[in-house]
């Protein structure tokens, strides 16, 4: 039986906090490594906070601050800011498409399989 999502061995209130902190500093960083199946799954919402990026709109805005985190970026920007104002005017002309996963190989320890995520150009 298949969710449509990845449970990644945690409860949802663990996995929802676990993915708004990985979309938030996607968006601040502009490139994470973390393992391949929470990089998918990441891609997902990444994704679609770039959507409500391009629409811009108040309630676009309130749809992606329900979820991206209240932090701040090194040069004092929000990180919601920093998706409206930089991230989705990058991808005015791009229909999706707005992510790439980047295979790197094991991690050290327990050899579970890592990934970068970014935005691409």
């Amino acid at each position: 039986m298949s969710l449509g999502y990845r449970k990644l061995g945690r409860n949802s209130a663990q996995r929802k906090a676990l993915l708004r902190d990985l979309v938030t500093d996607l968006i601040i960083n502009g490139r994470i490594e973390t393992t391949i199946y929470k990089a998918k799954e990441l891609q997902r919402l990444a994704e679609k906070m770039v959507t409500w990026g391009k629409i811009g709109d108040l309630a676009a805005r309130r749809q992606a601050a329900r979820f991206i985190r209240f932090e701040k970026t090194d040069d004092g920007q929000f990180a919601i800011q920093k998706l409206f104002s930089e991230i989705a005017p990058k991808f005015a002309d791009r229909n999706g498409g707005y992510t790439r996963i980047l295979r790197v190989g094991p991690r050290r320890g327990d050899s579970a399989m890592m990934a970068i995520i970014e935005f691409v150009e």
